[in-house]
Protein backbone atom coordinates (compact mmCIF):
# COMPACT_ATOMS: atom_id res chain seq x y z
CA UNK A 1 0.00 0.00 0.00
CA UNK A 2 1.30 3.56 -0.64
CA UNK A 3 2.94 5.23 2.11
CA UNK A 4 1.35 8.41 3.38
CA UNK A 5 3.28 11.83 2.89
CA UNK A 6 4.61 13.55 5.76
CA UNK A 7 1.92 16.12 5.07
CA UNK A 8 -0.93 13.35 5.17
CA UNK A 9 0.86 12.18 8.40
CA UNK A 10 0.38 15.87 9.88
CA UNK A 11 -2.76 15.99 9.02
CA UNK A 12 -4.04 12.41 9.78
CA UNK A 13 -3.60 10.41 13.21
CA UNK A 14 -1.23 7.50 12.30
CA UNK A 15 -4.32 4.97 12.37
CA UNK A 16 -6.29 7.11 9.78
CA UNK A 17 -4.58 6.52 6.09
CA UNK A 18 -5.85 7.54 2.86
CA UNK A 19 -8.52 4.33 2.58
CA UNK A 20 -10.02 4.92 6.10
CA UNK A 21 -10.20 8.49 5.37
CA UNK A 22 -12.01 8.05 2.42
CA UNK A 23 -14.01 5.24 3.64
CA UNK A 24 -15.27 7.35 6.95
CA UNK A 25 -16.31 10.02 4.02
CA UNK A 26 -18.12 8.20 1.84
CA UNK A 27 -20.58 6.85 4.89
CA UNK A 28 -21.07 10.64 6.34
CA UNK A 29 -22.22 11.91 2.85
CA UNK A 30 -24.04 8.32 2.13
CA UNK A 31 -25.24 8.38 5.72
CA UNK A 32 -26.54 12.30 5.24
CA UNK A 33 -27.92 11.62 2.01
CA UNK A 34 -30.06 7.96 2.98
CA UNK A 35 -31.25 9.11 6.36
CA UNK A 36 -33.59 11.80 4.85
CA UNK A 37 -34.82 9.74 2.16
CA UNK A 38 -36.19 6.94 4.36
CA UNK A 39 -38.41 9.95 5.85
CA UNK A 40 -38.92 11.22 2.34
CA UNK A 41 -39.83 7.45 0.81
CA UNK A 42 -42.93 7.73 3.41
CA UNK A 43 -43.89 10.39 2.73
CA UNK A 44 -44.27 10.24 -1.27
CA UNK A 45 -46.49 7.44 -0.44
CA UNK A 46 -48.70 9.45 1.69
CA UNK A 47 -48.99 12.52 -0.44
CA UNK A 48 -49.63 10.45 -3.48
CA UNK A 49 -52.83 9.24 -1.54
CA UNK A 50 -51.46 5.91 0.42
CA UNK A 51 -51.67 5.06 3.54
CA UNK A 52 -50.19 3.63 6.55
CA UNK A 53 -50.79 0.18 5.08
CA UNK A 54 -49.05 1.18 2.05
CA UNK A 55 -45.96 2.98 3.62
CA UNK A 56 -45.62 -0.30 5.44
CA UNK A 57 -45.88 -2.01 2.03
CA UNK A 58 -42.85 0.14 0.31
CA UNK A 59 -40.70 -0.51 3.34
CA UNK A 60 -41.33 -4.06 3.36
CA UNK A 61 -40.42 -4.13 -0.21
CA UNK A 62 -36.88 -2.39 0.60
CA UNK A 63 -36.62 -5.48 3.46
CA UNK A 64 -36.99 -8.69 1.48
CA UNK A 65 -34.11 -8.13 -1.13
CA UNK A 66 -32.15 -7.05 2.11
CA UNK A 67 -32.67 -10.04 3.26
CA UNK A 68 -32.68 -12.11 0.21
CA UNK A 69 -29.65 -11.01 -1.48
CA UNK A 70 -26.87 -11.02 1.76
CA UNK A 71 -25.76 -14.40 1.83
CA UNK A 72 -24.91 -14.03 -1.91
CA UNK A 73 -23.88 -10.65 -1.41
CA UNK A 74 -21.40 -11.92 1.03
CA UNK A 75 -20.32 -14.18 -1.08
CA UNK A 76 -19.22 -12.22 -4.02
CA UNK A 77 -17.49 -9.55 -1.67
CA UNK A 78 -15.11 -11.86 -0.52
CA UNK A 79 -14.34 -13.54 -4.03
CA UNK A 80 -14.35 -9.85 -5.93
CA UNK A 81 -12.27 -6.83 -4.90
CA UNK A 82 -14.51 -5.29 -2.30
CA UNK A 83 -14.59 -1.73 -3.65
CA UNK A 84 -15.69 -2.54 -6.90
CA UNK A 85 -18.68 -4.39 -5.23
CA UNK A 86 -19.51 -1.48 -3.18
CA UNK A 87 -18.97 1.29 -6.43
CA UNK A 88 -21.81 -1.12 -8.13
CA UNK A 89 -24.46 -1.25 -5.65
CA UNK A 90 -23.92 2.36 -4.99
CA UNK A 91 -24.48 3.07 -8.59
CA UNK A 92 -28.09 0.69 -8.47
CA UNK A 93 -28.24 3.22 -5.58
CA UNK A 94 -28.22 6.14 -6.89
CA UNK A 95 -30.14 5.28 -10.35
CA UNK A 96 -33.09 3.58 -8.17
CA UNK A 97 -33.42 6.79 -6.02
CA UNK A 98 -33.11 9.13 -9.05
CA UNK A 99 -35.74 7.77 -10.55
CA UNK A 100 -37.89 7.58 -7.60
CA UNK A 101 -37.31 11.35 -7.62
CA UNK A 102 -38.24 11.66 -10.97
CA UNK A 103 -41.53 9.97 -10.63
CA UNK A 104 -42.54 11.58 -7.27
CA UNK A 105 -41.80 14.69 -8.68
CA UNK A 106 -43.35 14.37 -12.32
CA UNK A 107 -46.54 13.77 -9.77
CA UNK A 108 -48.81 10.81 -9.15
CA UNK A 109 -45.90 7.80 -8.93
CA UNK A 110 -48.12 4.10 -8.58
CA UNK A 111 -47.84 2.41 -5.49
CA UNK A 112 -45.92 -0.63 -7.11
CA UNK A 113 -43.28 1.99 -9.19
CA UNK A 114 -42.38 3.04 -5.88
CA UNK A 115 -42.25 -0.69 -4.25
CA UNK A 116 -40.16 -1.63 -7.28
CA UNK A 117 -37.60 0.78 -6.84
CA UNK A 118 -37.70 0.30 -3.03
CA UNK A 119 -36.72 -3.24 -3.50
CA UNK A 120 -34.25 -1.78 -5.83
CA UNK A 121 -31.91 0.06 -2.86
CA UNK A 122 -32.66 -2.94 -0.71
CA UNK A 123 -30.78 -5.30 -3.43
CA UNK A 124 -28.20 -2.82 -3.32
CA UNK A 125 -27.94 -2.58 0.08
CA UNK A 126 -27.75 -6.65 0.43
CA UNK A 127 -24.32 -6.19 -1.52
CA UNK A 128 -22.77 -3.31 -0.06
CA UNK A 129 -23.42 -4.41 3.21
CA UNK A 130 -20.90 -7.04 3.92
CA UNK A 131 -18.43 -5.54 1.25
CA UNK A 132 -18.00 -2.69 3.08
CA UNK A 133 -17.86 -4.32 6.44
CA UNK A 134 -15.00 -5.97 5.59
CA UNK A 135 -13.49 -3.03 3.53
CA UNK A 136 -13.15 -1.16 6.25
CA UNK A 137 -12.04 -4.02 8.63
CA UNK A 138 -9.16 -4.68 6.07
CA UNK A 139 -8.28 -0.63 6.12
CA UNK A 140 -7.10 -0.45 10.04
CA UNK A 141 -4.23 -1.96 12.02
CA UNK A 142 -5.06 -4.31 14.90
CA UNK A 143 -3.51 -2.07 17.40
CA UNK A 144 -6.01 0.65 16.68
CA UNK A 145 -8.79 -0.61 15.31
CA UNK A 146 -10.99 0.04 18.33
CA UNK A 147 -10.75 3.77 18.11
CA UNK A 148 -10.58 3.58 14.11
CA UNK A 149 -13.96 2.07 14.45
CA UNK A 150 -15.48 4.23 17.37
CA UNK A 151 -14.47 7.22 15.31
CA UNK A 152 -16.63 5.47 12.06
CA UNK A 153 -19.62 5.02 13.68
CA UNK A 154 -19.27 8.67 14.91
CA UNK A 155 -19.28 9.71 12.28
CA UNK A 156 -22.38 7.84 10.91
CA UNK A 157 -24.09 7.98 13.61
CA UNK A 158 -23.65 11.66 13.68
CA UNK A 159 -24.52 11.91 9.75
CA UNK A 160 -27.80 9.98 10.48
CA UNK A 161 -28.87 12.15 13.22
CA UNK A 162 -28.11 15.51 10.62
CA UNK A 163 -29.41 13.77 8.44
CA UNK A 164 -32.69 13.05 9.58
CA UNK A 165 -33.12 16.46 11.06
CA UNK A 166 -32.04 17.83 7.18
CA UNK A 167 -34.38 15.50 5.84
CA UNK A 168 -37.59 16.61 7.69
CA UNK A 169 -36.60 20.42 7.14
CA UNK A 170 -36.22 19.92 3.54
CA UNK A 171 -39.30 17.74 3.19
CA UNK A 172 -41.13 20.39 4.46
CA UNK A 173 -39.72 23.02 2.66
CA UNK A 174 -39.68 21.56 -0.97
CA UNK A 175 -41.33 18.61 -0.97
CA UNK A 176 -40.03 14.56 -0.52
CA UNK A 177 -38.99 14.33 -4.38
CA UNK A 178 -35.97 16.88 -4.13
CA UNK A 179 -35.10 14.79 -0.62
CA UNK A 180 -34.85 11.79 -2.71
CA UNK A 181 -32.77 13.83 -5.34
CA UNK A 182 -30.29 14.95 -2.84
CA UNK A 183 -30.14 11.32 -1.67
CA UNK A 184 -29.56 9.55 -5.32
CA UNK A 185 -26.44 12.82 -5.26
CA UNK A 186 -24.82 11.28 -1.82
CA UNK A 187 -24.51 7.99 -3.75
CA UNK A 188 -22.83 9.01 -6.63
CA UNK A 189 -20.24 11.12 -4.42
CA UNK A 190 -20.21 8.23 -2.26
CA UNK A 191 -19.74 5.66 -4.96
CA UNK A 192 -16.91 8.31 -6.76
CA UNK A 193 -14.99 8.51 -3.11
CA UNK A 194 -14.94 4.50 -2.72
CA UNK A 195 -13.57 4.54 -6.57
CA UNK A 196 -10.29 5.63 -5.02
CA UNK A 197 -9.85 3.11 -2.46
CA UNK A 198 -6.36 1.45 -2.49
CA UNK A 199 -6.63 -2.24 -2.27
CA UNK A 200 -3.23 -3.54 -3.47
CA UNK A 201 -2.11 -4.65 0.27
CA UNK A 202 -4.93 -7.15 0.25
CA UNK A 203 -3.74 -10.59 -0.95
CA UNK A 204 -5.11 -11.90 -4.20
CA UNK A 205 -8.51 -13.78 -4.05
CA UNK A 206 -7.50 -17.83 -4.79
CA UNK A 207 -9.71 -19.36 -7.23
CA UNK A 208 -12.88 -20.84 -5.37
CA UNK A 209 -15.12 -23.86 -5.52
CA UNK A 210 -18.07 -21.83 -7.39
CA UNK A 211 -21.11 -19.91 -5.26
CA UNK A 212 -22.05 -22.96 -3.09
CA UNK A 213 -18.69 -23.88 -1.94
CA UNK A 214 -18.20 -20.30 -0.56
CA UNK A 215 -21.63 -20.01 0.89
CA UNK A 216 -20.59 -23.36 2.56
CA UNK A 217 -17.34 -22.38 3.62
CA UNK A 218 -18.62 -19.16 5.42
CA UNK A 219 -21.68 -20.91 6.95
CA UNK A 220 -18.59 -23.48 8.50
CA UNK A 221 -17.08 -19.99 9.64
CA UNK A 222 -20.28 -18.36 11.08
CA UNK A 223 -21.35 -22.09 13.19
CA UNK A 224 -17.84 -22.81 14.12
CA UNK A 225 -17.48 -20.09 16.45
CA UNK A 226 -20.12 -20.13 19.10
CA UNK A 227 -19.44 -16.62 20.68
CA UNK A 228 -19.94 -15.67 16.64
CA UNK A 229 -23.56 -17.13 15.94
CA UNK A 230 -25.25 -17.02 19.75
CA UNK A 231 -24.48 -13.42 19.54
CA UNK A 232 -26.06 -13.04 16.11
CA UNK A 233 -29.00 -15.10 17.10
CA UNK A 234 -29.35 -13.03 19.97
CA UNK A 235 -29.94 -10.02 17.76
CA UNK A 236 -31.42 -11.57 15.76
CA UNK A 237 -34.60 -11.21 18.31
CA UNK A 238 -33.56 -8.17 20.51
CA UNK A 239 -33.45 -6.18 17.10
CA UNK A 240 -36.85 -7.22 16.32
CA UNK A 241 -38.72 -6.63 19.32
CA UNK A 242 -36.55 -3.50 20.04
CA UNK A 243 -37.73 -2.44 16.48
CA UNK A 244 -41.31 -2.83 17.49
CA UNK A 245 -41.30 -1.07 20.35
CA UNK A 246 -39.68 1.51 18.93
CA UNK A 247 -41.38 1.89 15.54
CA UNK A 248 -45.09 0.69 16.52
CA UNK A 249 -45.82 0.89 20.70
CA UNK A 250 -43.30 4.16 21.09
CA UNK A 251 -45.36 6.35 18.77
CA UNK A 252 -48.54 4.89 20.16
CA UNK A 253 -47.61 5.05 24.03
CA UNK A 254 -46.22 9.16 23.22
CA UNK A 255 -49.63 9.80 21.29
CA UNK A 256 -51.88 8.57 24.52
CA UNK A 257 -49.22 8.77 27.82
CA UNK A 258 -47.14 11.11 27.01
CA UNK A 259 -48.17 14.70 24.93
CA UNK A 260 -47.63 13.73 21.40
CA UNK A 261 -45.18 12.95 19.11
CA UNK A 262 -42.61 15.81 20.30
CA UNK A 263 -41.30 13.89 23.47
CA UNK A 264 -40.87 10.91 21.36
CA UNK A 265 -38.60 12.60 19.01
CA UNK A 266 -36.87 13.86 21.93
CA UNK A 267 -36.14 10.75 23.18
CA UNK A 268 -35.00 9.30 19.88
CA UNK A 269 -33.02 12.12 19.75
CA UNK A 270 -31.56 11.22 22.99
CA UNK A 271 -30.54 7.96 21.88
CA UNK A 272 -28.48 9.59 18.63
CA UNK A 273 -26.60 11.87 21.32
CA UNK A 274 -25.98 8.36 23.04
CA UNK A 275 -24.41 7.00 20.51
CA UNK A 276 -22.11 10.02 19.65
CA UNK A 277 -21.10 10.23 23.34
CA UNK A 278 -20.58 6.23 23.59
CA UNK A 279 -17.80 6.20 20.75
CA UNK A 280 -16.53 8.81 22.72
CA UNK A 281 -15.92 6.87 25.23
CA UNK A 282 -15.11 3.68 22.61
CA UNK A 283 -11.61 5.86 21.68
CA UNK A 284 -10.52 6.15 25.23
CA UNK A 285 -11.54 2.50 26.85
CA UNK A 286 -10.07 -0.43 26.00
CA UNK A 287 -11.80 -3.27 27.65
CA UNK A 288 -10.01 -6.62 27.63
CA UNK A 289 -12.66 -8.92 27.95
CA UNK A 290 -14.33 -7.27 24.47
CA UNK A 291 -17.30 -9.72 24.51
CA UNK A 292 -17.88 -9.61 28.28
CA UNK A 293 -18.05 -6.09 28.47
CA UNK A 294 -20.49 -5.46 25.05
CA UNK A 295 -23.07 -8.28 26.18
CA UNK A 296 -23.35 -6.74 29.65
CA UNK A 297 -23.93 -3.22 27.99
CA UNK A 298 -26.71 -5.10 26.27
CA UNK A 299 -28.79 -5.65 29.21
CA UNK A 300 -30.05 -1.63 29.28
CA UNK A 301 -31.45 -2.13 25.81
CA UNK A 302 -34.82 -3.55 28.01
CA UNK A 303 -35.18 -0.29 30.09
CA UNK A 304 -36.65 1.32 27.04
CA UNK A 305 -40.05 -1.13 26.17
CA UNK A 306 -40.19 -1.11 30.15
CA UNK A 307 -40.39 2.48 30.82
CA UNK A 308 -43.09 2.64 28.24
CA UNK A 309 -45.07 -0.05 29.54
CA UNK A 310 -45.04 1.91 32.58
CA UNK A 311 -44.72 4.46 31.37
CA UNK A 312 -42.19 6.85 33.06
CA UNK A 313 -42.52 10.46 32.91
CA UNK A 314 -40.64 12.20 29.42
CA UNK A 315 -37.47 13.33 31.31
CA UNK A 316 -36.88 9.82 32.33
CA UNK A 317 -37.97 8.58 29.37
CA UNK A 318 -34.91 10.55 27.84
CA UNK A 319 -32.39 9.89 30.28
CA UNK A 320 -33.18 6.04 29.53
CA UNK A 321 -33.20 6.39 25.71
CA UNK A 322 -29.69 8.38 26.10
CA UNK A 323 -27.82 5.77 28.42
CA UNK A 324 -28.90 3.21 25.62
CA UNK A 325 -27.09 5.09 23.49
CA UNK A 326 -24.06 5.12 24.97
CA UNK A 327 -23.97 1.07 26.36
CA UNK A 328 -25.06 0.30 22.84
CA UNK A 329 -22.20 1.70 20.96
CA UNK A 330 -19.84 0.04 23.65
CA UNK A 331 -21.31 -3.26 22.20
CA UNK A 332 -21.08 -1.86 18.67
CA UNK A 333 -17.61 -1.09 18.85
CA UNK A 334 -16.51 -3.88 20.92
CA UNK A 335 -18.37 -6.25 17.86
CA UNK A 336 -16.56 -4.73 15.44
CA UNK A 337 -13.51 -5.28 17.29
CA UNK A 338 -13.93 -9.03 17.82
CA UNK A 339 -15.08 -9.66 13.97
CA UNK A 340 -11.37 -7.66 12.87
CA UNK A 341 -9.62 -9.84 15.60
CA UNK A 342 -10.77 -13.39 15.12
CA UNK A 343 -12.31 -13.56 11.82
CA UNK A 344 -9.63 -14.28 8.51
CA UNK A 345 -9.74 -11.21 6.18
CA UNK A 346 -10.46 -13.17 3.22
CA UNK A 347 -14.24 -14.75 4.47
CA UNK A 348 -15.12 -11.34 6.32
CA UNK A 349 -17.72 -10.34 4.06
CA UNK A 350 -19.58 -13.85 4.36
CA UNK A 351 -19.62 -13.86 8.13
CA UNK A 352 -20.86 -10.05 8.03
CA UNK A 353 -23.25 -11.38 5.54
CA UNK A 354 -24.30 -13.89 8.34
CA UNK A 355 -24.34 -11.22 11.08
CA UNK A 356 -26.43 -8.69 8.83
CA UNK A 357 -29.10 -11.75 7.98
CA UNK A 358 -29.84 -12.02 11.72
CA UNK A 359 -29.82 -8.20 12.54
CA UNK A 360 -33.03 -7.57 9.45
CA UNK A 361 -34.40 -11.19 9.15
CA UNK A 362 -37.26 -11.21 12.04
CA UNK A 363 -37.93 -7.43 11.57
CA UNK A 364 -40.63 -7.68 9.55
CA UNK A 365 -42.45 -10.49 11.60
CA UNK A 366 -42.02 -8.28 14.86
CA UNK A 367 -42.90 -5.25 13.29
CA UNK A 368 -46.17 -7.13 11.56
CA UNK A 369 -46.89 -9.00 14.79
CA UNK A 370 -46.75 -6.21 17.35
CA UNK A 371 -50.44 -4.82 16.49
CA UNK A 372 -51.77 -8.04 16.96
CA UNK A 373 -50.09 -9.10 20.01
CA UNK A 374 -51.21 -5.77 21.56
CA UNK A 375 -54.89 -6.31 20.80
CA UNK A 376 -53.80 -10.21 22.31
CA UNK A 377 -51.85 -9.12 25.61
CA UNK A 378 -52.71 -5.61 25.93
CA UNK A 379 -49.78 -3.12 25.35
CA UNK A 380 -47.79 -3.01 28.39
CA UNK A 381 -47.51 -6.49 28.73
CA UNK A 382 -46.37 -6.58 25.36
CA UNK A 383 -43.60 -4.29 26.44
CA UNK A 384 -42.63 -6.55 29.15
CA UNK A 385 -42.57 -9.34 26.96
CA UNK A 386 -39.96 -7.21 24.84
CA UNK A 387 -37.66 -6.43 27.89
CA UNK A 388 -38.16 -10.06 28.97
CA UNK A 389 -36.74 -11.62 26.01
CA UNK A 390 -33.75 -8.91 26.03
CA UNK A 391 -32.49 -9.66 29.25
CA UNK A 392 -33.38 -13.35 28.64
CA UNK A 393 -31.31 -13.68 25.88
CA UNK A 394 -28.54 -11.59 27.12
CA UNK A 395 -27.82 -13.83 30.06
CA UNK A 396 -28.34 -16.56 27.87
CA UNK A 397 -25.40 -15.56 25.93
CA UNK A 398 -23.69 -15.27 29.29
CA UNK A 399 -23.53 -18.38 30.02
CA UNK A 400 -21.33 -19.09 26.75
CA UNK A 401 -17.51 -19.70 28.09
CA UNK A 402 -16.26 -18.13 24.63
CA UNK A 403 -18.28 -15.14 24.97
CA UNK A 404 -16.75 -14.67 28.67
CA UNK A 405 -13.45 -15.29 27.66
CA UNK A 406 -12.73 -14.33 24.27
CA UNK A 407 -9.95 -11.37 25.00
CA UNK A 408 -8.45 -8.05 23.66
CA UNK A 409 -4.94 -9.47 21.54
CA UNK A 410 -2.02 -7.42 22.74
CA UNK A 411 -0.21 -5.55 20.05
CA UNK A 412 2.69 -7.00 18.51
CA UNK A 413 5.97 -5.28 17.53
CA UNK A 414 7.33 -7.37 15.09
CA UNK A 415 6.32 -6.94 11.50
CA UNK A 416 5.34 -10.14 10.61
CA UNK A 417 1.59 -10.87 10.28
CA UNK A 418 -0.19 -12.86 13.01
CA UNK A 419 -2.06 -15.62 12.19
CA UNK A 420 -5.46 -14.50 11.62
CA UNK A 421 -8.63 -15.85 12.60
CA UNK A 422 -7.06 -17.58 15.92
CA UNK A 423 -9.33 -17.22 19.04
CA UNK A 424 -8.16 -15.93 22.14
CA UNK A 425 -9.26 -16.42 25.36
CA UNK A 426 -8.78 -16.05 28.32
CA UNK A 427 -8.23 -19.53 28.89
CA UNK A 428 -5.13 -19.04 27.40
CA UNK A 429 -6.07 -20.72 23.92
CA UNK A 430 -3.09 -19.60 20.93
CA UNK A 431 0.58 -18.94 21.58
CA UNK A 432 2.25 -15.73 21.94
CA UNK A 433 3.48 -15.88 18.28
CA UNK A 434 -0.62 -16.49 17.58
CA UNK A 435 -1.82 -13.70 19.75
CA UNK A 436 0.14 -10.88 18.12
CA UNK A 437 -1.30 -7.54 16.80
CA UNK A 438 -2.18 -7.55 12.90
CA UNK A 439 -0.47 -5.20 10.96
CA UNK A 440 -1.71 -2.79 8.67
CA UNK A 441 -3.51 -5.40 6.36
CA UNK A 442 -6.72 -6.83 4.70
CA UNK A 443 -10.28 -5.15 6.58
CA UNK A 444 -15.84 -1.32 5.44
CA UNK A 445 -18.89 -0.98 7.53
CA UNK A 446 -23.25 1.24 7.88
CA UNK A 447 -26.63 -2.08 11.91
CA UNK A 448 -27.50 -4.03 12.07
CA UNK A 449 -26.75 -3.96 15.60
CA UNK A 450 -25.09 -0.73 16.44
CA UNK A 451 -25.15 -0.08 13.01
CA UNK A 452 -21.89 -1.27 11.93
CA UNK A 453 -22.52 -0.63 8.61
CA UNK A 454 -23.69 3.10 7.18
CA UNK A 455 -26.37 2.44 4.37
CA UNK A 456 -25.10 2.32 0.92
Amino acid sequence: MTEPSATDRRRRPAWAGRNYSLLTAAAVVAGLGNSGALIAAAFAVLQAGGDGTDAGLVAAARTVPLVLFLLVGGAIADRLPRHRVMVAANALNCLSQAAFAVLVLAGEPRLWQMALLAALGGTGQAFFAPAAEGMLMSTVTGEQAAKAFAFFRMGTNGAQIGGAALGGALIAAFGPGWVLAVDAVAFAVAGALRAFLDVGHIPKREPGGGMLSDLREGWREFTGRPWLWTIVVQFAVVNAVVGAAESVYGPLVARDELGGARPWGLALAAFGAGTICGGLLMTRWRPRRLLLAGTLCVFPLALPSAGLAVPVPVPALITIMFAVGVTLEVFGVSWMTALHQEIPEDKLSRVSAYDWFGSVAMLPVATALAGPMEELVGRPAALWGCSALIVLLTAAVLMVPEVRGLVRRPAEPATGLPTPGLPTTATGRGSEEENGAREDGAREDGSGRASACAEG
